[in-house]
C-alpha cells in the first residue's frame, strides 16, 4: 500500500523536509487539509475496487488480505492495525509521524471497509478488469494528492525512507526488499496474487511520476 515515486516533483514543487509542527505552519493549510483527506479517501476506495476486482493486489494488500484469511476481522481493521505496527519501526529510525501519517493509518482502512460493504464483486471478467484498472489509476491519483499535501509520509513509505537514511542503501533496493518480503508472506498466508499484482507494480511508479508534480502544493520559501 505505497504510492512513492523515486522521481522528484517538477521544479518549484519539491516535497519539503518538515517536522510535524512545521507541516502545520507551512502555509496553504485549508487547501492542504482538503487535499490530504480527499487523497486518503480515494486511496481507500481504490483499494476496495482492487479487492473486488479479484485479479491480484499490491504487495502490502496481499499481506493484509492473507491475514484476514486467518483472523476474523475486516480488511480495513487489518490495514489499520498493520499501520500502527509499522509505526513502531519508526522508533529506532528516529522519525516523527505527521498529521498525514496518523490520518493515513486510520482513514484508509475505514474507507476500504466502507467500499467493500457498498460495492459488490462483479462476475464478468471485463468488469473485474475495469475495477482493477480503475483501482490502480485512482490509487496513483490518491497517492499524489495525499503525498503532495505535505503532511508527512504514510507509515509504510516512512519506514522505507527511514531505512534508506539509516542504512545508506538505495530507495530501489530497500523498497524492493520490503515489498518482496511482504508479498511472499502474504502469498503464503493466502493473499491474492495475480495479473493485478504485476499491473500495479508496473503502472504505479509511472503514474505517480506524472501526477505527483501536479498535486504537490508549493509552500512559501522558509527564511
Amino acid at each position: 500500500m505505497t504510492a512513492t515515486s523515486e522521481a522528484p516533483p517538477a521544479r518549484g514543487r519539491q516535497l519539503a523536509a518538515l517536522n510535524p509542527i512545521e507541516q502545520l505552519r507551512a502555509g496553504h493549510l485549508p487547501r492542504r487539509l482538503v487535499q490530504l483527506y480527499v487523497g486518503l479517501t480515494l486511496y481507500g476506495a481504490s483499494m476496495g475496487l482492487m479487492i473486488q476486482g479479484n485479479l491480484g493486489l499490491d504487495p502490502w494488500d496481499v499481506l493484509h488480505y492473507g491475514i484476514t484469511q486467518h483472523i476474523d476481522v475486516s480488511f480495513g481493521t487489518v490495514v489499520i492495525a498493520m499501520s500502527f505496527l509499522v509505526l513502531l519501526a519508526w522508533i529506532p529510525l528516529r522519525q516523527w509521524p505527521g498529521l498525514g501519517t496518523i490520518s493515513n493509518a486510520i482513514v484508509i482502512g475505514l474507507v476500504t471497509d466502507l467500499t467493500l460493504s457498498t460495492v459488490d464483486r462483479p462476475d464478468a471478467l471485463w468488469l473485474r478488469i475495469v475495477f482493477m484498472t480503475a483501482g490502480v489509476v485512482v490509487n496513483a491519483l490518491a497517492g499524489a494528492l495525499y503525498i503532495g499535501a505535505q503532511f508527512g509520509p504514510g507509515p509504510r513509505d516512512g519506514m522505507m525512507t527511514g531505512l534508506v537514511r539509516r542504512t545508506g542503501k538505495s530507495v530501489r533496493l530497500v523498497r524492493t526488499s520490503i515489498e518482496v518480503t511482504v508479498l511472499a508472506v502474504g502469498w503464503l498466508l493466502g493473499g491474492v496474487v495475480g495479473f493485478g499484482t504485476v499491473f500495479y507494480a508496473l503502472a504505479i511508479g509511472p503514474l505517480v511520476h506524472v501526477l505527483l508534480p501536479i498535486f504537490t502544493v508549493k509552500l512559501p520559501e522558509r527564511p
